[in-house]
């Protein structure tokens, strides 16, 4: 397979609020997960969603997590998993079922695969949860 590698992206404007990066995403292939228990405590579950595989060959590959300055080493085990590292990550950035994740491709090869991460949490400033709890796109959370 031929080596692909995925422009860095172009220096964008980072925002840092309690301790987590947000950023624009660069039009490069990503995928985002909502995470939920088997995403963490106990179980450590990470499935790489279908939408990928056209992007991803199926081969095991070294995968390098980036996010907040830290790195994580991984393993993507054909064309779905992560492995155990995906709990030292969870554990690192005290992620919880709600929390959500964004992982940009930023460079890929047949030799190995760059993520950078972005955390979204789960919590709602309970300065919102007066005005609508969100349940439904009926009901949505608004901020103003």
């Amino acid at each position: 397979m031929k080596d692909t590698k995925v422009e860095k992206p172009p220096i964008s404007t980072t925002i840092e609020l309690h301790g987590d990066e947000f950023w624009s995403l660069s039009g490069k292939p990503y995928f985002h997960k909502i995470l939920t228990t088997s995403h963490v405590k106990p179980k450590y579950h990470m499935v790489i969603p279908a939408k990928m595989n056209s992007v991803l060959h199926s081969r095991a590959v070294p995968v390098i997590l980036t996010c907040k300055g830290k790195k994580w080493q991984m393993n993507k085990h054909g064309v779905c998993y992560w492995n155990l590292q995906w709990k030292q990550f969870i554990d690192d950035n005290g992620l919880n079922a709600g929390d959500a994740c964004v992982f940009e491709l930023v460079e890929y090869s047949d030799k190995s695969i760059l993520f950078r991460g972005q955390i979204l949490r789960g919590d709602i400033p309970s300065k919102f949860l007066d005005k609508a709890n969100g349940e439904s796109a009926d009901n949505p959370v608004i901020v103003e």
